[in-house]
Parts: C-alpha cells; structure tokens; sequence
C-alpha cells in the first residue's frame, strides 16, 4: 500500500514539474499559433533584432536586455536616418555617438511587454544571440507577425521546442 502511494505521489509530483510553467526565457511565438514558437534561455542575457530599413536600405540592430518579465530596448545602432529611427534627445538619458558600425543611440530604456512584429519579405529580420545570427525567415514563414516577451514555461514544453 505504501509503495502504491509513492509511486503515486511520484507520478503526480513528476507531472507537476514537466507542467508548471518555471522555465524562464525568451520566446518567439507566432502571433496567430502561439503553439509555433522557438524559445531561448541565452536570449535572457540579451539579443539583437536587426533588420533592412525600409527607406534608407541600411541595416539596423535593435539591442534588447530584460528587467525581470520586460524586454528592454537599450541601443539602436543604424547607417542613416529614416523613419521611425528614435532621437536621442526624444528620451531622457539617451546619448548619439558615431562608431565604426555608424550611428549609435544607447541609454533608449524603452520597456516593453511584449514585441510585437511581422517576418518581413525584403527587410531581413534576424535575431543574434550569443554571437549567432539566425534568420527569422528561416523560423516561421515571411509575413508571419509575431510575438517576442519573456515568458515561462514548463520544463516539458521547453525541452521538446525549437531553440535559438
């Protein structure tokens, strides 16, 4: 009776550590199936959305950190104005400075929930981490909108999903 009982408690406690959701990390989910998604526990250290602008055909590369659940953008870094790339005096805090790699907003301190963004056809959206550039394309399919947050997870659903 009481191995009965152990075996049990076992399989319920097992069960309850591959469900409870206490995995930290980034995920990268569609929008549409949050069940397609990739997950990065190196992503938690911070990473790089880079991507073509649009306008003025340079690459971009957005720099996110985290505080606890929020995704933080600390540094943009870009070749030429165009639309939607911040000023540094837009936020309190922010400094411009020119580097090798072109232009360098750093100190943005934008906090987000979430990220939300689409998979572009022309622009080249990548995620790095770690040193590893990975495209988004290569991921889920161009136009797929997504979602980027910090989430957590259950030990079994982050074991047996894609990784970045």
């Amino acid at each position: 009776m009481r191995k009965r009982f152990l075996c049990g408690a076992l399989v319920v406690l097992t069960a309850a550590v591959l469900a409870v959701p206490c995995v930290p990390c980034v995920s990268v989910s569609n929008r549409k199936n949050p069940a397609e998604r990739v997950l990065s526990r190196a992503a938690l250290g911070g990473f790089t959305i880079s991507y073509t602008h649009s306008v003025n055909k340079g690459r971009v590369h957005d720099c996110y950190g985290r505080d606890g659940g929020v995704l933080v953008l600390d540094r943009t870094t870009f070749v030429s104005y165009g639309a939607g790339i911040p000023e540094a005096d837009e936020t309190d805090g922010a400094r411009f400075s020119v580097t090798d790699e072109g232009y360098v907003i750093s100190g943005l301190n934008r906090r987000l929930d979430r990220l939300v963004m689409a998979v572009g056809v022309v622009a080249e959206h990548s995620v790095t981490v770690r040193g590893r550039e990975v495209p988004l394309a290569d991921l889920f399919a161009p136009q797929t909108s997504l979602i980027i947050a910090i989430k957590h997870v259950p030990l079994a659903a982050y074991l047996f999903a894609r990784h970045i």
